[in-house]
């Protein structure tokens, strides 16, 4: 067991920001962590190749979030549920007893380790759905391996991670899907349509809610750990033997086992992922950079303040605001509210949520577009046939690799600049921080050895 640096769950949370700065810190030394890549001719795929009997062969790593988009995707005809995989042998039991009674999973096996799971012969495309931590390395590993990927959001744990995911992704012609479902529901699409057509005017503000704390307060979330975890055995220190507890912490820094954290409520704890802050941007920031054409740029100046969890074992950004400002003078506010929200230079707004579309006059809403403002936007009506149908013609999907990096990059940046109190000075064609070594650094991550990209 590799326990290079530990932390002590219930020790002083005082030290939790100090811990991330100084992670931060060390991976300044690390800053040229990434190794070339592996070329996509010693790997034996050549990235065009169907299933031979026209179905595509599917796997699932992370059963806790990844079980129902594997459902999803192998309720269509053509698609067949080969591999599970889960550090949770009790998990994986009884999900591989639910995969075999379906009638396109009867051959699925099961695994424990990711690597044996990505050398199974019989895929063509997985969805990984590993905590935060684990997705740099995953995701590259099974890029190299050949594989299409339908990836969970955020798509990595640090910004320069998402980076190294992208460029392997590109260098291996694999198809990408996010996990940014909204895209592919109507009344998202509606909003962004009208976004874009300029019925509300031009846009030079917004405004993205995204949660905060689960609940916005601790005791919340220690309240709904209890009733996710209750099922899980274990008590601090001691996991149960169900769980390989040193494979699920993996390239994160060592911290001892906590039954509130695994398997749900990592999200809380900086070592393993950035709270609702990065999760959350996923959604409801990429819907509000979809409507505004920001696709595959971000803001150049990130600024903002936030109250952090002081309840151990969490250490997240509980309640936030911060400021997110393009080249062109758009500014994008990111707080603890909820849904998306685009301003008009004349006063009218559009809001969508998953709940609700609504706009400052209802007409906004029932006008006729522009043929060309809906040409323009992406269509999908199911965000995994959407996926499906992109690995047979080895088109690019509604929520494309670099897409997700850009969404995710900015909670990367949110979540450093709360993290710092410092107004964090961005380039996203060469995405660099400027004049500011310590922001630098929390660009990348810190890797438990032996674990690496």
């Amino acid at each position: 067991m590799h326990k290079e640096q530990k932390i002590v769950v219930g020790g002083p949370l005082a030290n939790s920001r100090r811990r991330f700065l100084r992670n931060a810190t060390a991976a300044t030394a690390a800053a040229a962590f990434f190794p070339a890549l592996v070329p996509a001719s010693a790997l034996g795929r050549d990235g065009s190749r169907p299933a031979p009997s026209n179905r595509v062969a599917i796997g699932v790593l992370g059963l806790q979030q990844g079980w129902e988009s594997f459902y999803n995707s192998t309720a269509f005809a053509d698609v067949e549920g080969v591999a599970l995989c889960d550090l949770d042998s009790e998990r994986l039991e009884f999900r591989l007893g639910e995969a075999r009674r379906r009638r396109n999973c009867s051959s699925v096996r099961g695994y424990r380790d990711y690597r044996e799971f990505l050398d199974d012969g019989r895929l063509d495309a997985v969805i990984l759905a590993a905590p935060d931590h684990w997705h740099g390395v995953m995701c590259v590993a099974a890029a190299r391996k050949g594989l299409d990927i339908y990836g969970e959001k955020p798509l990595a744990r640090t910004l320069k991670e998402g980076r190294a995911i992208v460029e392997a992704v590109k260098q291996h012609g694999r198809v990408w899907q996010t996990g940014m479902w909204q895209r592919s529901k109507r009344d998202f699409l509606r909003a962004v349509q009208i976004v874009r057509s300029g019925r509300i005017g031009k846009i030079k503000r917004a405004h993205v809610g995204t949660l905060g704390f689960w609940g916005n307060h601790p005791e919340n979330a220690r309240n709904y750990a209890k009733v996710v975890e209750s099922k899980f055995k274990g008590s601090v220190g001691k996991p149960p033997p169900n769980i390989d507890y040193d494979m699920w912490v993996g390239p994160a820094q060592w911290m001892e086992y906590h039954p509130h954290v695994v398997h749900y409520n990592w999200r809380w704890v900086l070592n393993f992922g950035g709270g609702n802050l990065l999760d959350w941007v996923s959604h409801y920031f990429d819907i509000a950079q979809w409507g505004l054409n920001f696709d595959n740029t971000g803001p150049v100046k990130i600024s903002g303040k936030a109250d952090f969890a002081t309840t151990p074992p969490w250490d997240a950004p509980k309640n936030y605001r911060y400021d997110c400002t393009y080249a062109d003078g758009t500014v994008v506010t990111v707080d603890s509210s909820y849904g998306t929200k685009w301003y008009g230079e004349d006063g009218q707004w559009i809001y969508v949520s998953r709940e609700r579309l609504e706009a400052s006059d209802k007409s906004i809403l029932e006008c006729s577009l522009p043929e060309e403002s809906i040409r323009d936007v992406y269509v999908s009506h199911n965000h995994w046939r959407n996926w499906i149908d992109c690995i047979k013609t080895r088109g690019e999907t509604i929520t494309p690799v670099e897409t997700a990096h850009r969404t995710a990059s900015v909670g990367h940046l949110g979540l450093i600049a709360v993290t710092t109190g410092r107004t964090i000075h961005w380039d996203p064609v060469s995405e660099t921080i400027k004049d500011d070594p310590l922001a630098t650094a929390m660009l990348s991550p810190v890797y438990r050895a032996p674990y690496g990209i």
